[in-house]
Formats: C-alpha cells, sequence, structure tokens
C-alpha cells in the first residue's frame, strides 16, 4: 500500500512538473499570419493566464476586462488555426522580459498575407490554446522562414531542459551519499539499539521465568 502511495506520489509530481514546462517553455509554430486586431477581452476566473493589467503601462489597471492585440494564423494544412494573444510581460514570470508587444504586433501586420500568396513565419509562443477558457498562448517572437515545411530546433529547451536533468541528477546523487553517510549508519544503530534492548528483555523474562519454575518446583 505504502509503495502505491509513494509512485502516485511521483505521478502526480512529474505530471505537474512536466505541465508547468510544457506551459512556460517557448514554442514554434510554422504558420501563415491572416489577420491581426485588437479586442477588449474581459478577464476573470482565467486571470492566471493572461499578464498583469499593469504591466509595460507604468500604472496599476487592474480592470475586469482589458485591450489585447491578437494574432490570427493558420497552419500549413490550411484547416488548422490558431489564436496568438499579443501582452508584454514584463519582469514577472514566465521569465521572457517582453516590452516590445506593439512592435511585434506591427511586424506581424506587415507579415500579414492572403491565403493564395502565403508568407510563412515561425511564431515563437508560450502557453495553450483552451477555448473553453479562453486561454490563448502569448507571442513574444515572429520571424519568416523558407517555407511550410522548415523544422525549428528548439535550443532554449534543450539547454533548460538537460540542465534541469543534470540538478536532478545532483540532488539524486547527494541525497544517497546522504543517506549512506548519515541515515543508514544512523538506521543500523537504532536497529541494533532495538535488538540489543530486545535481547535484554528476553534475557529478564529468561531469568524471570526461570525464578517462577524454580518456586514451582519447591512448592511441589
Amino acid at each position: 500500500m505504502w509503495t502505491k502511495v509513494k509512485w502516485g506520489f511521483r505521478i502526480v509530481l512529474v505530471l505537474i512538473l512536466g505541465a508547468f514546462l510544457h506551459y512556460t517553455l517557448p514554442q514554434h509554430d510554422v504558420v501563415q499570419i491572416i489577420n491581426t486586431y485588437n479586442k477588449v477581452t474581459p478577464i476573470g476566473a482565467n486571470w492566471i493566464f493572461y499578464s498583469s493589467g499593469d504591466t509595460g503601462t507604468g500604472t496599476e489597471t487592474e480592470t475586469a476586462q482589458r485591450d489585447i492585440r491578437f494574432i490570427d494564423a493558420v497552419y500549413p494544412d490550411g484547416s488548422t488555426v490558431m489564436v496568438y494573444r499579443n501582452e508584454d510581460t514584463g519582469w514577472i514570470w514566465p521569465p521572457y522580459f517582453k516590452w516590445d508587444s506593439s512592435t511585434l504586433q506591427a511586424e506581424a501586420t506587415n507579415l500579414k498575407t492572403e491565403k493564395a500568396t502565403p508568407q510563412w513565419v515561425s511564431i515563437t509562443h508560450y502557453g495553450w490554446r483552451l477555448e473553453w477558457l479562453s486561454v490563448f498562448p502569448n507571442a513574444v517572437k515572429i520571424a519568416p522562414v523558407a517555407g511550410p515545411d522548415v523544422s525549428i530546433i528548439p535550443w532554449v529547451n534543450i539547454v533548460i531542459l538537460t540542465f534541469l536533468a543534470f540538478v536532478v541528477f545532483m540532488i539524486r546523487r547527494m541525497w544517497l551519499q546522504f543517506r549512506e553517510r548519515a541515515v543508514d549508519p544512523t538506521f543500523d544503530r537504532i536497529d541494533a539499539g532495538a535488538d540489543a534492548a530486545m535481547d535484554e528483555v528476553k534475557g529478564v523474562w529468561g531469568r524471570f521465568s526461570g525464578w517462577l519454575g524454580s518456586w514451582r518446583s519447591k512448592r511441589k
């Protein structure tokens, strides 16, 4: 039972960490931009998926709705579309330090093309598209590419994941060394003390049983 609980906890922890990294790390989509616009968007229970209202403004403006920039795009298959929001991230999480949403919107508008003459671009973004929560990935960079079949190597993700794997490996090694040098000897001493105590109890009980036996023999 305890083994199942431990494995269940580990699986939940891995799933939470995986979801956190998938949301936060940059992703690259090769798409065609078909529209750019601003839209007054209500911010409610989904506020955690949006930037702070005062990011990039220099003033505190926490309201129930905000004017947010959006970018509409279509994937190379021609039937799958994606809507990106375009918000500054500022100094808060995630640490993209994005302050140029106005410039990025201008770049996106300049790269907007018709279906007959597509200009393919790579949009770097983080986040998810959750329609039922009105959540959109946040675009952080746009760059023209040669065509729809271009492969983008996620070097940033590779470096970060490699570093995290190294950190986990080192923490595990440190824990195993600490356990071997401190924890296991302590438990060994506790076990040895418990065994000695049990032997002492058995010895006392044996002597007491012998004494009782001798009295029974005298009474007979």
